[in-house]
């Protein structure tokens, strides 16, 4: 866990019920200051559902308990107020379909000065000439011809690049990306990452980075939490981690990958489905998936448990600590996903 003193966001117990069926279990998560953290899973397993409701953006039905803290200040329950100048301000989103999240009946120019009016104060040509500066940064060519565009005028890429330069205009202090290469193509997934590595080196911001996509989260964080069913199941740094998975399921992801070297051999696939969060398991909610789960794991839900420095695990029977780990222990391992 991050010392108190660099802490960022600070949650504790959160939860999350729709219609009275429980979605998060109690999440705990620390961000530091301009640390990379990567929420990694199978849909369905609550990676969005905890930074939405951590903003205050679930719909009215959805029932949320527990804390969030930014620098020590509540987010939930707070007043709209507060909540409006942190979104955005303080902490930014963006999403996996970029199409959907841009306006497209206005103009590109005219969607990011507005994010600059509302949280910077830069209105008129102030708010032009910080677009330009904002586009540019992202990487989109010719910008001050492109200002006056509309989002079907540009490519999927180069949209996910301008819903970045919004959620810079406010100079946030975290940014939490959202599966935000899924809808592109393997080129530009790779151009998005890199731009995202550079960013969070020049502006020092914080980064959330919610994905399916064990080889981008190797790339961009830090530190990944692995969810499932609504909760964190291990966490760790990510050359740690990745050398030595401990979790069944965690290794069940890692084991689904294509090996691109040496022989072709079969996929090795998690039996199953992430289970209706209206009929969860008694104990371990991967039991009925899990080959290594034993009659305790049926009956008893393991809790999260600190094994080491900054490492976290749930498990009652986890994968063996494998030779190659002891190895490369804190180290972060190149091409960690085979």
């Amino acid at each position: 866990m991050s010392t108190t003193s660099t802490k960022l966001v600070e949650m504790r117990g959160l939860k999350v019920a729709f219609d009275g069926v429980q979605v998060l279990h109690g999440i705990d998560l620390d961000i530091t200051k301009g640390e990379a953290v990567g929420l990694v899973g199978e849909s369905g397993c609550g990676k969005s559902v905890t930074w939405l409701a951590a903003l205050g953006l679930l719909p009215g039905k959805a029932s949320v308990a527990g804390s969030v803290k930014i620098d020590g200040q509540e987010l939930r329950g707070a007043t709209r107020a507060t909540l409006e100048h942190v979104r955005g301000g303080r902490i930014a989103m963006i999403f996996q379909d970029p199409s959907s999240s841009l306006n497209p009946v206005l103009k590109i120019g005219g969607q990011i000065t507005e994010a600059l009016a509302i949280h910077r104060g830069l209105r008129g040509e102030a708010g032009k000439v910080e677009t330009w500066r904002l586009m540019d940064m992202v990487g989109i060519p010719d910008v001050r011809r492109r200002f006056d565009l509309y989002p079907h005028e540009f490519s999927g890429g180069q949209c996910q690049r301008l819903m970045i330069a919004m959620a810079l205009a406010g100079a946030p202090d975290l940014l939490i990306a959202d599966e935000p290469t899924t809808a592109l193509d393997a080129t530009i997934q790779a151009q998005i990452l890199d731009l995202l590595i550079s960013l969070r080196a020049e502006t020092g911001m914080a980064t959330v980075f919610i994905s399916h996509d064990l080889g981008a989260v190797s790339q961009v964080c830090d530190r990944v939490c692995v969810m499932y069913a609504g909760r964190i199941v291990e966490e760790g740094r990510v050359g740690e981690l990745f050398a030595d998975p401990r979790h069944p399921y965690t290794r069940g992801l890692f084991d689904a990958i294509p090996n691109i070297e040496g022989p072709r051999q079969r996929l090795i696939p998690i039996a199953g489905t992430v289970p209706d969060p209206r009929y969860l398991p008694k104990g371990c909610s991967f039991s009925p998936r899990c080959s290594r789960a034993i009659e305790t794991c049926r009956h008893e839900l393991p809790p999260l448990v600190l094994m080491g420095e900054g490492r976290r695990l749930a498990c009652a029977r986890p994968v063996a600590q494998t030779a190659i780990a002891v190895e490369t222990r804190g180290l972060i391992v190149e091409g960690a996903v085979q």
